[in-house]
């Protein structure tokens, strides 16, 4: 595949998915339509958006190569934890929606239970972890096809233009204009999936044995614990997506939540398994690399062209639902619901820029990755403590800082000095997991937050301040 024809594709799905994601905008009338599609969506509409929501380029990247060292239970781990989070939203998302019906983002309901510090800074949080994600996906569509079986492209030119097409789907349309491009993309991800998995099992000779001559399908200590680590960092982090939150209010009903979300789970956690079990075939055959781009390679151009395709509708997928949640958050938490429509499609345009400069400079993408999974994994706790009346708006800050400086602590004495603090909290050892951080992170935070809140009544609504308004009631 020459690079004019890779673009080329890249130019045509996109402005595919610009076509699809424009057309929404007759049924974005209002704020509230603009950032909740409130009441609109049905369980299969929903499921799907989850799973192309939470779905990415980072699944031909990262657990193949989590595998590729970790083992088969590297994958395991992978698909366990990208699934968690939309379990746990199944579960907990309910009760959030029952307390605040007219909600917009996760930090609403940690406003109206916690007060305004804490939930600026899980705002902080959740921007600070979209941002990562958005990086790193402009990141990986760049390195897709900067390789030379995929168009050895300019990383730039697919960074930029996924940029520009879904920055102006998603200012104009507004979270409608993501759900109704996730339909086409996740059934596209679903069948380019699979054809690429049944054109590697063809083209390998002997997957199984490959996998077994690379001594990754013992199961062994290391193996578990990158399955506790995945596991606590995917959905940590991942409970701070707040596409995911906005869905939460999108469906009719708790009813339609919870099947959307048990489906989304199971092709989600499918999905990851198989992708990330090519890191174990490609380390047996000794290609470690890009284990899943290297098994593609001998594969005919018309294949890799389909994977070129697939590719563009991850990233796409992922990254306008992270551009819509961002937007939502800095509109109605940061800003205090003082940003209007106008001024929510401005800023889903400038929280981009920065991510296109960074992505350019082609940074790890698994470091990044975990970067922000370390620090969701040091707050998610205290937040959802909050589901019962135990702990206090200024405990549960408390904790969630306390994580973070025990990581930090841990990497001191572990490694001696700052230096070994600092880079145990910005994780410089990727791709190695460190079970330690990822559980001291969680723990320390919950014994911070219940002790802090010893004696102190909780904040309710009465002290958390007004709760968002909508334009809307809840179907």
């Amino acid at each position: 595949m020459n690079t004019v024809t890779a673009i080329g594709v890249l130019v045509a799905t996109l402005a595919l998915f610009g076509l699809v994601g424009a057309s929404s905008r007759m049924r974005t009338t209002t704020r509230d339509d603009f950032l909740t599609a409130r009441a609109s969506q049905g369980a299969g509409p929903l499921a799907l958006s989850l799973y192309a929501s939470g779905m990415g380029v980072w699944i031909l990247f990262t657990p193949p190569i989590v595998a590729a060292y970790g083992g088969v239970l590297g994958a395991v781990g992978y698909a366990l934890g990208a699934a968690g989070p939309l379990v746990a939203i199944g579960i907990l998302g309910p009760y959030v929606r029952r307390r605040l019906p007219t909600g917009i983002t996760l930090t609403d309901w940690v406003r109206l239970r916690y007060g305004r510090p804490f939930q600026l800074y899980v705002a902080v949080v959740s921007v600070f972890y979209m941002f990562m994600f958005v990086t790193a996906e402009l990141t990986a569509i760049g390195d897709v096809l900067a390789l030379p079986a995929f168009g050895g492209a300019e990383p730039w030119v697919a960074i930029v233009g996924t940029a520009v097409v879904t920055v102006a789907y998603t200012a104009y349309g507004g979270l409608p204009a993501s759900l109704r491009t996730d339909r086409w993309q996740g059934w596209l991800m679903l069948g380019l999936l699979a054809l690429a998995l049944a054109a590697l099992l063809f083209h390998v000779d002997g997957p199984g044995q490959a996998a077994l001559d690379g001594g990754l399908t013992r199961i062994d200590r290391g193996g578990l614990e990158s399955v506790l680590v995945l596991l606590i960092a995917l959905t940590a982090a991942n409970l701070f997506h707040q596409a995911y939150w906005q869905r939460l209010w999108a469906a009719t009903d708790e009813a339609t939540l919870r099947r959307a979300t048990t489906v989304a789970a199971g092709l989600t956690a499918v999905t990851v398994l198989a992708v990330g079990l090519t890191g174990v075939v490609a380390a047996g055959l000794g290609d470690v690399s890009v284990p899943f781009f290297d098994l593609l390679t001998g594969l005919p151009g018309a294949i890799r062209l389909l994977i070129v395709v697939l590719a563009v509708a991850l990233v796409a997928s992922s990254v306008d639902s992270l551009e819509n949640g961002m937007a939502a958050l800095v509109a109605q938490d940061v800003s205090d619901q003082r940003l209007g429509t106008t001024a929510v499609r401005l800023v889903t345009v400038v929280l981009v820029a920065p991510a296109v400069l960074i992505a350019v400079q082609g940074y790890d993408i698994l470091r990044l990755f975990l970067i922000a999974d370390l620090v969701a994994a040091a707050t998610v706790v205290p937040v959802f403590l909050g589901l019962g009346s135990r702990v206090t708006g200024t405990g549960a800050l408390a904790g969630s800082v306390a994580g973070l400086v025990a990581v930090f602590t841990l990497g001191v004495v572990s490694d001696g000095g700052l230096e070994g603090g600092w880079a145990m909290l910005t994780v410089a050892a990727s791709p190695t997991l460190d079970l330690g951080a990822f559980v001291w992170a969680p723990v320390v935070s919950t014994v911070v937050a219940l002790a802090a809140s010893v004696g102190t009544r909780s904040h309710q609504a009465s002290r958390g301040g007004r709760p968002p308004t909508a334009t809307v009631s809840p179907g």
